[in-house]
């Protein structure tokens, strides 16, 4: 007797929490119509500026056409979790919810296509672009350094050259007085020191003429530079300032393109190389054998020494040669909503909030579902007679009495006979 004392008890309780958690739902269904149509509405009015982003024309057509699409994402998301809010708390069985869970998933995904980047780009789509403007700006900065280091490098060549000249002054002087091939002297050895010598000194010239045009490209890449970095913070629509960052994008590559050509590196490789093979021998002008012998020996010597002194050259300028080059860099310009998807790493709050905006009533379905299998399990023991309320019980009382006065009119015998009381209504009473 005590145990079925404690089980009616035990389900008087669940009875009374399925009625309470009901009492709540009822009260929440309310407003949970409106709620779920305000966050569609907002989710449709930011899709509006996400796809008025995307198009080029401005006209009647392209407003309409946005605004048509929007109007389609918000019904489609009002419908869409307004059937899973009915429907997947009310089924039972496990391959009715898997079912109903998976349809969830697609739509969620398929809302996310339709909708959620696209709110993303009316939330973050200028500063995406700007993130573009500001990554572009560094990617073009690396390359004006690289394109000057390489060629301030080649510039370096210079004392290269100046030092292999003045080599051969030096030797030319010591031929002039004789300490070289002991003919004091300006003859064929003291010739060739002076040819070799004075073609150094116009490749030196030349490369010292570099030095302001490479200092000038350099300082005018970095003022563009500086005009682009501005552009990227200044206030106002950002598609006006990519324009005008375009522009100077272009002349900036102008620029880096300028510093690879100036780079003397190829012509000083090449000019060592016509160092020993280009030589013009002069006639031995000796007046003995002997004399003209020594000549000979010495300018063997010279040009042994000048194929020493060329493949020193050459391995300086080659050296620049393999340096890794400025790297190819081309602005393109980009739409506020390939910005977004591209820079989605830098704006994760963002995206957050887009996506959540639409699939936040995915927590209100899991919510109705644990409710509804609350009510469930507090109803599942007992008997539906024994949930009803007293209004309940007072409309099927009234119900019963409706259908026996209805079947005594319709029945003869029944007409001259008192009615029987109902055996529901004495208890009742």
């Amino acid at each position: 007797m005590d145990d079925d004392t404690n089980l009616s008890r035990a389900e008087a309780q669940g009875v009374r929490y399925a009625r309470e958690l009901e009492g709540h739902l009822q009260w929440l269904d309310t407003f949970s119509g409106a709620a779920l149509g305000v966050l569609a509405v907002a989710s449709g009015i930011y899709t509006y500026l996400g796809v008025s982003s995307l198009l080029d024309d401005d006209g009647a057509l392209s407003v309409f056409a946005a605004l048509a699409y929007s109007i389609a994402v918000s019904v489609g998301i009002f419908v869409f979790w307004s059937y899973l809010m009915r429907l997947l708390p009310a089924v039972r069985s496990a391959g009715s919810r898997l079912g109903l869970l998976g349809s969830m998933v697609l739509g969620s995904l398929a809302i996310i296509a339709m909708s959620s980047w696209l709110n993303a780009a009316a939330l973050a789509g200028a500063a995406a672009v700007e993130q573009h403007l500001a990554r572009t700006v560094q990617e073009y900065q690396g390359a004006l350094e690289r394109a000057n280091t390489i060629a301030v490098s080649a510039q370096g060549l210079e004392r290269d050259v100046a030092r292999v000249r003045q080599s051969f002054e030096d030797l030319s002087e010591q031929e002039a007085t004789g300490d070289l091939s002991g003919i004091a002297g300006r003859g064929a050895v003291f010739r060739i020191l002076r040819q070799k010598s004075e073609e150094l000194a116009g490749l030196e010239t030349q490369i010292a003429t570099q030095d302001a045009l490479v200092s000038g490209a350099f300082t005018e890449g970095n003022e563009i530079l500086s005009r682009m970095r501005a552009l990227t913070v200044e206030p106002g629509p950002v598609e006006a300032r990519s324009v005008e960052f375009s522009e100077e994008a272009v002349r900036l590559a102008g620029i880096i393109t300028r510093l690879r050509q100036l780079s003397v590196a190829p012509l000083v490789a090449r000019a060592a190389q016509d160092l020993s093979a280009s030589v013009v021998l002069p006639r031995l002008d000796g007046s003995t054998p002997d004399t003209r012998a020594g000549q000979q020996a010495t300018i063997d010597s010279v040009l042994t020494l000048l194929g020493q002194r060329a493949d020193t050259l050459r391995a300086a300028a080659e050296a620049v040669i393999a340096m890794q080059p400025a790297p190819e860099t081309t602005y393109t310009p980009i739409s506020t909503a390939d910005a977004v998807i591209r820079y989605a790493g830098n704006f994760i709050p963002s995206w957050a909030g887009a996506i959540a905006i639409d699939l936040l009533p995915a927590v209100l379905v899991f919510i109705l579902m644990i409710t509804q299998a609350a009510i469930r399990s507090g109803r599942d023991n007992v008997g539906m007679e024994q949930t009803m309320t007293l209004a309940e019980l007072r409309a099927a009382l009234a119900a019963v009495r409706d259908v026996e006065q209805a079947l005594a009119r319709d029945t003869p015998t029944a007409r001259d006979q008192p009615p029987r009381p109902h055996p529901v209504s004495e208890a009742a009473e």
